[in-house]
């Protein structure tokens, strides 16, 4: 709901700061899908804080890694994966492969099982 009243005045800019933390995992990736649709149709652009990397890598055209306190920037990202994406497709891609072992490997987190 507080999606819909933030997008009801077609601000230029939607600054979102962990917005599906609390959600299922299932429900969470129908709200990424259903995000990125709406960014597609929209153009509005979307500042969007999460700890999640494989949503950063499929909701973003650029992801900003940012380093424990002080936060400072590490790195910006290119996702590489077209405009227009599937979910699935996304997530099996390359890009999607290397833009997550990018930022794995710049937070630190174990890349093998």
């Amino acid at each position: 709901m507080s999606l819909c009243r933030a997008l009801l005045h077609r601000p230029p800019v939607l600054l979102m700061d962990e917005p599906f933390g609390a959600l299922d995992a299932l429900t969470r990736e129908q709200m990424n899908v259903e995000l990125h649709r709406i960014w597609r149709e929209t153009g509005t652009t979307v500042l969007f804080v999460t700890h999640s990397i494989a949503e950063a890598a499929y909701l973003a055209s650029r992801v900003v890694v940012m380093s424990p306190r002080p936060g400072r920037v590490i790195e910006v990202i290119d996702v590489d994966l077209p405009r227009d994406r599937d979910y699935g497709a996304a997530l099996r891609s390359n890009e999607f492969g290397d833009a997550t072992s990018r930022i794995r490997g710049l937070l630190g987190a174990r890349t093998d099982p």
